[in-house]
Order: structure tokens, then C-alpha cells, then sequence
């Protein structure tokens, strides 16, 4: 399986991405650079963490408008697995690619450190490694990765089980304790209504292999290849 990895001017987990994948999972991985406008020949398409132009304006807001995201948006609607990773997570919600907006954390705070996630679907083509209701560590490192987005939307969520993650405590408990950065029903990922788009604020690339302290991010990438795995002829 070949995946893409988007650069923009201030990403920095490109390389993080790129380690997992090839060296961790065994695929095959390549830069696309912001300006391009080619996709062809790429099975997924990772849009990873940091800081894209700055984030200027506000987080993905110009990063919205790089060549390369006609590009992506048009991968996501031919059903290709599309998943961003923090500022990628916020890029696809700029895009209109996924709903609601990502915010300033609650307590007005950057936080870098280990959280617990819930699996609530794993039934899609990023969790399907994964069992119902599985709790997985994974890092976070944001300053602005408070989902808001109304009731409505929410409940639409919800009911189609549109919600990937959700913040949690070690057991599985999903309280205000365990939610980060204030995100509406500790809601830490969600999908696009064809499933084939994910976006998290978690990283994945972070945990991957024992030297790191653990393996649990594997999961949400070898699930797209399983998935990639079914669907080959």
C-alpha cells in the first residue's frame, strides 16, 4: 500500500509519519509536496501534524487552500482513505471535508502529553484492527484542539456512528477529567458520512513501536491496509 504524505511550509510530523509507515508497518510512503496537484498512483493520503503556514489566521485556514488539497478533496470523493493527524485533522474541517472547527483548548493551554481514547466504531477503515470500546494511549501536542461543532451536527454524528474516538480515562470511563482540551462530548475523532475520512487530534506516528513505549498507533494505520487488503483483487 502507498501512502501519501502531505507537506505544507510548517509541518513537522511529516517525517514521524513517514517512519511509522515504512519502517514500523512495512508500507511504502512519499512526500507530496503542497503545490502538487497529483495524487494518481497513492492508496491513501496522510495530512500530518504541525503548524501549516504558521497558522496563520487560524489553524488550516490557508493551508485549505494549497493546490494540493483539490487534489485531496477529490481522493476523498472517489472513497480513498484520507486521514488527518492534528493540524491535518484541522485542515480537513477548513476543507469542509469533515464538520465542525477545531478551537483554542479550554484552559487556554498548550498540551503535550499521553491521553486514553475509546474506540467507538471499530468498524471503519481506521479502527477496524480494533474492538468496540478498546482504549488505546496515544500523545496529543496542541493548542487548539477543542472540536466544537453544534447540536445538531453532533447528534448527526452520533447516531451514524461517525465518532471514531472519544476521550477517556485508563478504564474507559468517558469523563471532564479525561477530556484534554475541552472538545464537545470528549469527541477526539471523527469521520465524513462515506467513512473513508478520518481526523484526529491524537498521533499515531507517535506510538508505534516498544523504543517509543509502545505499539497502540499501529492500529489506526494497519487498519487502512487491512482494509486496502479485503478490497484488492
Amino acid at each position: 500500500m502507498r501512502f501519501a504524505i502531505v507537506v505544507f511550509p510548517g509541518t513537522w510530523s511529516d517525517r514521524d509519519c513517514s517512519h511509522a509507515i515504512t519502517d514500523d508497518l512495512g508500507e511504502e510512503a512519499a512526500y507530496v509536496w503542497h503545490r502538487e496537484r497529483d495524487l494518481s498512483g497513492f492508496d491513501a493520503v496522510v495530512l500530518p501534524g504541525g503548524f501549516s503556514y504558521g497558522d496563520y489566521l487560524r489553524c488550516g485556514a490557508i493551508a485549505r487552500f494549497s493546490p494540493v488539497m483539490e487534489a485531496v478533496v477529490e481522493f476523498a470523493k472517489a472513497g480513498k482513505p484520507v486521514i488527518g493527524i492534528c493540524n491535518g485533522f484541522q485542515v480537513l474541517c477548513e476543507a469542509g471535508l469533515l464538520p465542525g472547527v477545531l478551537m483554542r483548548n479550554a484552559d487556554l493551554r498548550f498540551h503535550c502529553e499521553d491521553v486514553y481514547l475509546r474506540t467507538e466504531n471499530a468498524n471503519t477503515a481506521f479502527t477496524n484492527a480494533l474492538m468496540p470500546g478498546s482504549v488505546i494511549r496515544l500523545p496529543i501536542s496542541h493548542g487548539e484542539g477543542n472540536y466544537y461543532a453544534d447540536a445538531a451536527t453532533l447528534d448527526a454524528l452520533e447516531a451514524s456512528g461517525r465518532v471514531a474516538f472519544r476521550y477517556c480515562d485508563a478504564e474507559g470511563g468517558v469523563t471532564a477529567a479525561a477530556n484534554p482540551n475541552g472538545s464537545a462530548r470528549n469527541i477526539a475523532g471523527v469521520l465524513n458520512e462515506a467513512g473513508n475520512v478520518l481526523g484526529m487530534m491524537p498521533h499515531p506516528e507517535r506510538l508505534t513501536e516498544p523504543v517509543l513505549g509502545g505499539v497502540d498507533g499501529l492500529a489506526i494505520f494497519r487498519s487502512m491496509v487491512q482494509l486496502a487488503a479485503t478490497k484488492a483483487p
